[in-house]
């Protein structure tokens, strides 16, 4: 069981990025998935969720820029991020909590870099 997180990078400030966290050994349709970020020296905050029956959240400061999905037939949550800013920067982890097993999962972290 694991979640593999990948799609992060090197971006212009204004660039786009598209986060993938891709579940194995669990179906994330009946998971909660949430993107989470740390950057160096800062707590982890919840930057996106999105729930089972597909409600979603977010942190206040990337409303309007960045966007969760999830994409079911390749078992894949989805975290599109545009009009990137520096302090955008950090990692990024995604996490999946089924509630029906009790399952938390986290992924390894994806490194994103606004800069110019």
């Amino acid at each position: 069981v694991q979640l593999q997180a990948s799609g992060g990078g090197l971006v212009r400030p204004g660039g786009s990025l598209r986060l993938s966290c891709k579940a194995s050994g669990i179906v994330l349709l009946f998971s909660t998935v949430t993107w989470y970020r740390q950057a160096p020296g800062k707590e982890r905050e919840l930057v996106a969720g999105i729930t089972s029956d597909e409600n979603t959240n977010y942190l206040e400061s990337v409303k309007g820029r960045f966007t969760i999905s999830r994409d079911s037939a390749k078992n894949t949550v989805y975290l599109q991020m545009r009009s990137l800013k520096p302090e955008d920067t950090a990692i990024y982890l995604c996490n999946a909590y089924t509630s029906v097993s009790d399952t938390n999962i986290w992924g390894q972290g994806t490194l994103v870099t606004v800069s110019s």
